[in-house]
């Protein structure tokens, strides 16, 4: 490959001889033989050693990932209490009094061949045993925009939803993840994406999933979709400094039989009762990022702003009391809730955010049989606001601290102390928008 530049030197020494008769031809001719023959050397050498299996960018494949990560939490009132008006739903807050190991997540991610990857991330739970957080092929040359996933992942609607927890920005997920979503939707089914050939960001696309994520039941025994959930996220460029992003989304699944446990109830049973619903479940979202780096530099300062708002809709069959009473009746109710988080980065490594939380539960429209027995509103209104400080010495270790004031069980304020450390070991593929 170096033959074109020797030809080349040599049809040069004319015209070089010409231009500067001071230089040493025959010096000149000696230096050129000699570079040629080293470089015939070197190509005999190249031609006849053993290939490497593979270079050190990658020893490795799949690329592998391990996230460490562990709390200490302090707090004054029972987190096991539901929120106010959302006793029927879970109450997945993820953390524990005292020191905590928590969730472990090993990674595995590679391309599979020119048309597909795949992505794999386990769950090492702290009390011992795995499960399978995400598990996916993606399409990588279907062309036209378009990318089809097959698997069990996160959903694409909202904003926060896709995010694994050593990616969040607080401890913890919103009130309104935490409840409406059991923290984070996953499903087991496909998903496809649209990306538009236009300079403006739009993204277009459709879930089909077999319900195995709350507020789905899971129905093993049905031959079709279990759920079904579309988006559209739509985003630009302001300037050098600043970027948004918009989104839209709306899901739908049934719900079988769905039991929640200890619900508070008009006569006032010790210990609440148990409950069972059977009907449809809607949520309609929107979701708002905005991101601002001056000059678009955001190694030194930079600064986020981002809101969600979720609106659901249960209308069904209500069986109050499973244990005893055992009656059945017309149900539906449309509960929301949003949050507002501001993250400011002040200089580099170092972060300061502030989140405010919000629940609506909703006016119940409860069938006559049961009109005495459940509580259709609870007049009151959960609100929760969290406080971070985190330092991040490089992008593959974070530590945290975090305060809460949390006023979503009525009349229980609890003033609520977190610190977090999470640490990312092997490779790690780059956070999205």
């Amino acid at each position: 490959m170096f033959k074109p530049i020797m030809m080349t030197l040599a049809l040069l020494t004319p015209f070089l001889a010409h231009a500067a008769e001071d230089i040493d031809l025959n010096n000149l001719r000696e230096q050129v033989r000699l570079l040629e023959s080293r470089v015939q050397k070197t190509e005999s050498n190249a031609a006849t050693a053993p290939h490497p299996v593979a270079s050190n960018a990658n020893a490795f494949n799949p690329a592998i990932s391990l996230i460490l990560a562990g709390t200490y939490g302090s707090f004054e009132q029972n987190q096991t209490l539901p929120s106010t008006g959302f006793a029927m739903l879970p109450n997945n807050n993820g953390y524990s009094r005292s020191f905590n190991l928590n969730e472990t997540e090993l990674g595995l991610s590679a391309s599979i061949d020119p048309q597909f990857s795949g992505v794999a991330t386990i769950s090492l739970a702290p009390e011992g045993g795995s499960s399978v957080e995400n598990a996916f092929v993606q399409t990588t040359g279907m062309g036209n925009g378009l990318n089809l996933k097959m698997g069990r992942f996160f959903s694409a609607l909202g904003y926060l939803n896709e995010r694994h927890a050593h990616a969040w920005d607080f401890i913890d997920q919103p009130l309104v993840y935490r409840i409406f979503w059991d923290n984070q939707l996953v499903d087991d089914g496909l998903q496809l994406k649209w990306l538009a050939p236009t300079d403006t960001y739009i993204e277009l696309g459709a879930e089909l999933g077999r319900g195995l994520g709350y507020p789905g039941s899971n129905r093993q025994d049905n031959n079709g979709a279990g759920a079904e959930a579309l988006f559209v996220h739509i985003g630009d460029d302001i300037g050098f400094s600043s970027s948004w992003r918009a989104g839209a989304s709306l899901h739908q699944t049934k719900q079988v039989d769905a039991v929640s446990q200890n619900v508070p109830d008009r006569p006032g049973t010790s210990g609440g009762v148990s409950n069972s619903f059977s009907g449809d479940s809607k949520t309609a979202g929107l979701d708002f990022v905005w991101k601002y780096a001056p000059n678009g530099n955001a190694t030194l300062t930079n600064f986020k702003l981002q809101a969600e708002y979720f609106q659901r809709t249960q209308t069904g069959l209500l069986t109050y009391n499973t244990a005893a009473a055992n009656i059945t009746d017309s149900y539906a109710l449309t509960q929301s809730g949003w949050y507002m988080q501001g993250i400011y980065q002040f200089m580099p490594h170092w972060r300061s955010g502030l989140r405010y939380d919000q629940l609506n539960s909703g006016n119940a429209d409860i069938g006559a049989s049961n009109a005495a027995n459940v509580i259709a509103n609870y007049a009151y209104t959960p609100t929760r606001y969290s406080l971070m400080l985190d330092y991040s010495p490089s992008e593959f270790s974070r530590l945290r601290l975090q305060i809460a004031q949390d006023n979503s069980r009525q009349g229980q304020t609890d003033n609520q102390l977190f610190v977090q450390y999470v640490m990312s070991l092997g490779a790690h593929g780059a956070h999205q928008f």
